[in-house]
């Protein structure tokens, strides 16, 4: 055999091979749904109303689908990729907007329509689409922030409240949060039980400390409540009214990942942290 000839079927043999492969390579699943742009927190527009009535359909986003990127659609976008394993960035690019469109359902003429007649909607996919909205300025469950006295409303026509949990969150986590808060800041003002809930919230997005919330709290020494047992305390409306509000995005510590009581605390080192503010008897640091 010449060495051209050999040269022509190792040729061959490498287009056969190229061509195997490409028969048998997994297929790329395309995003048929959302443009091409890359949607972040401060986006408008049709891709955030799908973007927000798809993490709604899977439990993430609890407030309405109004096509305005804020904080809340951002925490909620996070969860979302936080559970599905993806990169945690709050950026809605291709391979998050294509895991969406895996795992959600979005019907654009309905949800466009519901918005044209003027209804909320915060249970968007998941029940009977008699009970995913509801007329314009009736108070929901969901609407916790900033009141206090939702819970009793909507007597004669109740939503149902255990298809969402805001942004991604279990009811577990919740309850747990308030614990914490009403065992290490009952008594304190308001806005500093809603900081003690942040701190939880900052800890679990930082690397230095576990990703869950009961990882949080439970960590060996973090939380005087759980080492002489008052996390077990039942908590007040206070408390989980402060809970729903950090959850929602308001942090009145600035960022703060650590927080003690300056007449109580005993650690040099809590001393060394540097110093955001104090709110009540707290000391909010980095």
């Amino acid at each position: 055999m010449t060495y051209q000839t050999r040269k022509l079927s190792l040729s061959i043999i490498i287009i056969c091979f190229i061509a195997i492969g490409l028969q048998t390579a997994a297929p790329v699943n395309k995003v048929e749904a959302f443009s091409p742009q890359v949607i972040q927190h401060g986006s408008t527009g049709d891709d955030v109303i799908e973007l927000q009535a798809r993490l709604q359909y899977l439990g993430f986003y609890n407030g309405d689908i109004d096509g305005v990127f804020g904080w809340g659609t951002y925490w909620a976008l996070r969860n979302f990729q936080y559970e599905f394993g993806l990169k945690v960035d709050g950026f809605a690019g291709p391979v998050t907007k294509n895991k969406l469109v895996q795992e959600s359902k979005y019907d654009k003429q309905y949800v466009k329509s519901q918005i044209r007649s003027g209804n909320e909607f915060t249970y968007y996919g998941g029940v009977d689409r008699s009970k995913q909205s509801a007329p314009q300025g009736n108070n929901t469950p969901n609407q916790t922030n900033n009141q206090t006295n939702n819970q009793s409303g909507n007597q004669a026509n109740p939503q149902p409240t255990a298809v969402n949990v805001p942004q991604g969150f279990s009811q577990n986590d919740i309850k747990l949060m308030a614990n914490a808060v009403h065992g290490e800041a009952r008594g304190e003002p308001y806005v500093g039980q809603v900081a003690v809930a942040a701190v939880i919230l900052n800890r679990v997005e930082s690397s230095s400390f576990p990703n869950t919330i009961s990882g949080v709290i439970f960590e060996p020494r973090a939380f005087t409540a759980v080492a002489d047992g008052q996390i077990w305390l039942t908590p007040d409306e206070t408390a989980k009214q402060a809970v729903m509000d950090a959850i929602n995005g308001w942090d009145p510590s600035g960022g703060a990942l650590y927080y003690f009581n300056p007449k109580t605390a005993t650690s040099d080192w809590i001393w060394s942290r540097p110093q955001i503010k104090k709110i009540g008897k707290h000391i909010f640091c980095k």
